[in-house]
C-alpha cells in the first residue's frame, strides 16, 4: 500500500460507498446551481463546516453531541456545557485494528491535556454486535478508557459530521468550529500541534512542552507498513472479495465448502459446513475452516460466538505447522485458542522475514461467527 504510514488507512467499501453517495448526490440535484453545489462540497471536504451561524445557534457538529443515545465514562455532555471549550471529537468501533492503533495516542492526548481538552469518543457501530452496549461497556473497560464515550447506535452523530470514516478525528475550537479533521490512522504530530494551537487559541497560557512519546504494544502497536500487502478482508457475502471456494458463497443458505489446495496471494476459501449472511459466516459444526494467502507480519480475524456466553475453540497454524513464536496474543505457541466474545482476535505476529504464508484457523467447535481479516 503506498505511502502507508503518511496516508490516512481508510476502507475500501467505505471509499467505495462515499463515491456511489457521491455519484447520487450530483444526479439528484443536478438541475441546482453547480457553483453554490461545488462551493458547499468544497467547504465540508475541507473541514470549514461549523462555523458560528449568524443567528447565534450552535453549529451542527457540536450540537449533535446531544444526540447521543448513552453515554459512557461521564454524565451526559451537552452541546452548552461544551460551550468555551476545545474539543477532540473521535469515531471508533471497537474491532477496528485502524482505530486500535490510534488509541494510545488518544489516552496520552486525553491525560496529558485534561485540564483543557475535551476527549469525547463517539461509538458508531460497524457490526451487529457492536450495538450492544454491554460489549462496548466492555471493551472500554478492557481498552482502559477513560475519556468519555458517546453511544452512537442510530448514526445521528456520524450523519451531522457528514463522516464516513473509522478512525475520525474532528477538532473543535472554543467557539465551536471543525477546524480540522483527520481520517484514518497517522500524522499524529500534526493532530496533537493542532490541539495545543487551539488551546493556545482559547487562552491556555501554559501547555507541555512538545508532543507526546507513545509505546505502544499488542494489538495498538503501529502496523508494519513496509511488509503490508494484505488487505482488509471481509467474509460476509456484501463486501466479500478474493473468495476461492468453488462455487462462491450462497447467501443465507448452510452449505459445505471444500478449499482448493492452492490459493494465490489474499485468496481466501471457506471449508466445512457454513452459513454466509451479511456481515459473516457462521460456522454450523466443528471442524470447519478457513485459509487465507497473506502477506503481512500481523493477521487480526474478527469474530465471535453465533451463541452468546457460549465457547469455541480453535487452532491457528501457519504453512501447515504451529505458530511457534510467531503467534498472537490470542493464541499460544501450539495455535490454541478461544473464542469467548465478539471481538479482534490477534492471531499471528511473526518475525521477520515477511514473505507469503498459507494461514488457517481450524474451529473445534460449532457456533463460531467470522467477520473480516485485518493485517498489520
Amino acid at each position: 500500500m503506498p505511502c502507508a504510514r503518511k496516508g490516512p488507512r481508510l476502507r475500501f467499501h467505505q471509499l467505495r460507498r462515499e463515491v456511489i453517495n457521491m455519484i447520487q448526490r450530483i444526479d439528484r440535484d443536478r438541475r441546482r446551481l453547480l457553483g453554490t453545489a461545488a462551493m458547499t462540497i468544497a467547504a465540508a471536504r475541507l473541514g470549514l463546516s461549523g462555523a458560528v451561524e449568524a443567528n447565534g445557534r450552535t453549529p451542527r457538529e457540536l450540537a449533535a453531541i446531544g444526540l447521543a443515545g448513552e453515554w459512557l465514562n461521564s454524565p451526559p455532555l451537552t452541546p452548552s456545557g461544551l460551550a468555551g471549550k476545545v474539543v477532540l471529537v473521535n469515531f471508533w468501533t471497537y474491532s477496528c485494528i485502524n482505530w486500535l492503533r490510534t488509541l494510545p495516542y488518544l489516552r496520552a492526548w486525553a491525560q496529558r491535556y485534561r485540564e483543557e481538552l475535551v476527549v469525547i469518543g463517539v461509538h458508531t457501530p460497524e457490526f451487529a454486535f457492536e450495538r450492544d452496549i454491554d460489549n462496548v461497556r466492555r471493551a472500554v473497560r478492557q481498552m482502559d478508557i477513560g475519556y468519555p464515550v458517546a453511544i452512537d447506535n442510530d448514526y445521528s452523530i456520524w450523519r451531522a459530521f457528514r463522516n464516513q470514516y473509522w478512525p475520525a478525528l474532528y477538532f473543535i475550537d472554543a467557539r465551536g468550529r471543525v477546524r480540522q479533521h483527520h481520517f484514518g490512522e497517522g500524522a499524529y504530530e500534526k493532530s496533537e500541534l493542532t490541539i495545543q494551537r487551539l488551546l493556545t487559541e482559547s487562552g491556555v497560557v501554559s501547555l507541555p512542552n512538545g508532543v507526546s512519546t507513545v509505546d505502544a504494544d499488542g494489538v495498538e502497536a503501529e502496523a508494519d507498513w513496509g511488509n503490508l500487502k494484505s488487505p482488509e478482508t471481509y467474509v460476509g457475502y456484501d463486501r466479500a472479495q478474493n473468495f476461492a471456494s468453488r462455487g462462491g458463497t450462497d447467501f443465507g443458505r448452510r452449505r459445505v465448502y471444500a478449499a482448493p489446495a492452492r490459493l494465490a496471494l489474499n485468496q481466501w476459501a471457506l471449508a466445512g459446513e457454513w452459513t454466509v449472511g451479511k456481515q459473516a459466516a457462521v460456522l454450523s459444526n466443528p471442524e470447519g475452516r478457513i485459509v487465507y494467502r497473506f502477506h503481512a507480519r500481523d493477521v487480526h480475524l474478527v469474530m465471535g460466538p453465533a451463541r452468546r456466553d457460549s465457547r469455541v475453540r480453535f487452532r491457528v497454524s501457519i504453512d501447515g505447522q504451529s505458530p511457534g513464536a510467531a503467534h498472537g496474543l490470542d493464541v499460544d505457541e501450539a495455535g490454541n485458542g478461544k473464542i469467548i466474545e465478539s471481538r479482534l482476535y490477534q492471531l499471528i505476529r511473526q518475525p521477520k522475514p515477511i514473505v507469503d504464508r498459507q494461514f488457517e484457523i481450524e474451529f473445534l467447535d460449532g457456533g463460531a461467527e467470522a467477520f473480516a481479516f485485518t493485517f498489520g
